[in-house]
């Protein structure tokens, strides 16, 4: 695992590899800020108009469930209305009376958390997101759940404890919320400070309380492969090289195309290994987004030319009348 972000992060990699990945929760602490989105990023989304619903939700663990109406405004737009706009004023409200505010895939729309998230993504071979929690102290935004990734915290703003549970019991596990009565193994007990970084491994149960201040953190959620993953991979593989009628035309070509396929399978699957699989099956994952496109508005402005292509006829006759006004011919 050769991985300067992460190893930023927890330091030793090959220890981290040993001991806490997909094993074990721990906390690090880098000496230095570890997410790219802090307060005022948050800030500079709000003031910028166009963080809007979806990306934002405000949340609370005690069942209540919050409309986006009580956290956006809507604005008209070349006489149109449309809804669900960030509002600062309601969030800070509701902050006030113990929600929590919660920012949806902040690699989309924050560069910077974009280029963290890609490179992560990269190093760890895996799809990452990102999402942001900002928590009044004594409130908890999300009941004790299991998540379907592994988890890194970054601890930005404020201080928030946090409790991890024991993994699952059972091969057949399923994730979200938990009932409140979660009693498995407690393995990590702490309190968070801005800067710490906490490591939960792929469903291990968690949650976490506001301690002091508004504690903010953004989490990298680290996806990995399911059932349904592998199984898409292996259909694709098997009909690798097949060549068919898409839609096979009556009774008898249907079962002969039936017979063909599962003659190819066969063939196919005994040349298949376990790593092959594997393999295929984290090829198909989605890629993150471009972290930096070299086409950009100024930079294309900067080198724009008259002579473009796409202007077409139009614009060589707008040259030619605007030659001949200026000579007056």
């Amino acid at each position: 695992m050769e991985s300067p972000t992460l190893a930023g992060w927890v330091g030793d990699l090959h220890s981290f590899a040993g001991r806490q990945w997909q094993r074990e929760p721990a906390v690090f602490t880098p000496g230095r800020p570890a997410s790219p989105f802090d307060l005022d990023a948050l800030d500079a989304a709000f003031d910028g108009g166009l963080l809007r619903a979806p990306y934002l939700e405000m949340v609370r663990s005690d069942k209540v469930v919050i409309p986006a109406e009580a956290f956006t405004t809507s604005r008209t737009v070349n006489g149109t209305p449309h809804h669900g706009f960030a509002d600062r004023a309601k969030v800070l409200a509701l902050l006030r009376t113990g929600a929590t505010l919660l920012l949806r895939c902040v690699d989309q729309w924050h560069a910077p958390t974009g280029e963290l998230v890609a490179r992560l993504s990269e190093e760890l071979d895996r799809r990452v997101e990102a999402f942001f929690f900002l928590t009044p102290a004594g409130a908890q935004g999300l009941a004790v759940h299991r998540d379907d990734a592994d988890v890194f915290v970054l601890q930005v703003a404020g201080r928030k404890t946090w409790y991890v549970h024991d993994a699952p019991a059972a091969a057949e596990w399923s994730l979200g919320e938990l009932p409140d009565d979660e009693h498995s193994p407690q393995r990590l007990h702490r309190v968070l400070d801005p800067g710490d970084v906490l490591y939960v491994p792929r469903g291990f149960a968690h949650r976490a309380v506001g301690a002091g201040g508004l504690s903010g953190h953004l989490s990298l959620t680290v996806r990995d492969l399911s059932l349904p993953d592998l199984r898409t991979a292996l259909a694709q593989l098997l009909a690798e090289g097949l060549d068919l009628p898409t839609r096979p035309l009556g009774e008898p070509a249907i079962a002969d195309a039936c017979a063909t396929l599962l003659e190819h399978a066969r063939v196919r699957l005994g040349t298949l290994a376990p790593e092959d699989l594997l393999r295929a099956a984290r090829a198909a994952r989605p890629t993150p987004p471009a972290t930096a496109n070299p086409d950009t508005f100024a930079g294309t402005a900067r080198n724009w030319t008259d002579d473009a292509p796409g202007l077409g006829s139009v614009g060589r006759t707008w040259r030619r009348l605007r030659a001949a006004a200026r000579t007056g011919n």
